[in-house]
C-alpha cells in the first residue's frame, strides 16, 4: 500500500514532470494559453502514458535491451496515432487548436522515460497505475497554467470548452471579471512567467514542509532555561 501511495505522491506533486523535472516544456508553453487547450494535451498525454506503460510492462519479458529503445518508440508511436485518430474524429476542433503537438507525443521525454525507468522494471498494475499518475501531474500542471494565463489574459476559464471537449464541457466555462486583461498572459512571454513563479511557489512549499519545526519546552522548564536552549 505504501508503493501504491508513494507513486501517487511523486506522480502528482513530488516528482511532478513540469514543476519537479522540468521535463515536456515544449507543449506545457505552447498549447496552455487556455485552460482548455491545457486539459485537451494533458488528457491526450495521460491516456498514451497509461497505455504505453501497461504495454511495456506486459511485453518486456519479449524486448530484448539491445531493442528496448526501437521497441518502446514503435509502441508509443502507434498508441499516439490512434488517439490522433480517435481526436480527428470525436473531437475535431480540440484537434485543430492542437494540431502538430499530438503527433509530437511521440517524442515526448515523459512517456519514453517512465517506459524506461519504471515500465520495464514493474509489473502491469503498478506502470498503469504509474502512467495515471505521472500523466494526472502532467495534465494538473497544464490545466493550472493554461487557467492562470487565460485568467490574466482574457478574464475567462475554460473558454471554449463546449466546442473543443463537447457540449457538455460547456458548464465549465466562465467569465470572471468583464473585459480582457494582460495580452502578455497569452503570449509566449506569459508562458515562461507563469512557469516560473509556479515552479518558484512548489519549491518554497515543498521547502517549508522539510524544514524542521520549533520544539516547545517542557511545562516544568523555568524560563530562563528555555529562553537559553
Amino acid at each position: 500500500m505504501s508503493q501504491v501511495r508513494d507513486i501517487i505522491s511523486d506522480g502528482v506533486w513530488r516528482n511532478n514532470v513540469v514543476f519537479s523535472q522540468m521535463l515536456s516544456l515544449c507543449p506545457t508553453l505552447a498549447v496552455t494559453s487556455a485552460a482548455t487547450q491545457g486539459l485537451g494535451m494533458g488528457a491526450a498525454t495521460m491516456a498514451v502514458l497509461i497505455a504505453s506503460n501497461a504495454l511495456v510492462a506486459l511485453l518486456r519479458g519479449l524486448i530484448t535491451d539491445e531493442v528496448r529503445i526501437p521497441a518502446f518508440v514503435l509502441i508509443i508511436a502507434t498508441l499516439v496515432t490512434i488517439v490522433d485518430l480517435a481526436m480527428n474524429a470525436w473531437l475535431h476542433e480540440l484537434h485543430k487548436v492542437l494540431g502538430l503537438f499530438i503527433p509530437l507525443i511521440v517524442v515526448n521525454c515523459l512517456i519514453l522515460g517512465r517506459a524506461e525507468s519504471f515500465a520495464c522494471k514493474n509489473s502491469v498494475a503498478l506502470s498503469a497505475l504509474d502512467g495515471l499518475a505521472m500523466g494526472a501531474g502532467f495534465t494538473l500542471a497544464l490545466t493550472l497554467m493554461g487557467a492562470l494565463r487565460e485568467i490574466g489574459g482574457s478574464g475567462t476559464v475554460f473558454s471554449g470548452a463546449a466546442n473543443l471537449l463537447g457540449p457538455a464541457m460547456g458548464v465549465l466555462e466562465t467569465r470572471l471579471y468583464p473585459g480582457d486583461g494582460a495580452l502578455v498572459m497569452i503570449l509566449p512571454a506569459g508562458g515562461f512567467i507563469v512557469l516560473g513563479l509556479m515552479i518558484a511557489a512548489k519549491r518554497t512549499l515543498d521547502a517549508r514542509k522539510k524544514a524542521p519545526r520549533p520544539q516547545a519546552a517542557p511545562a516544568d522548564t523555568p524560563p530562563s532555561l528555555a529562553a537559553a536552549s
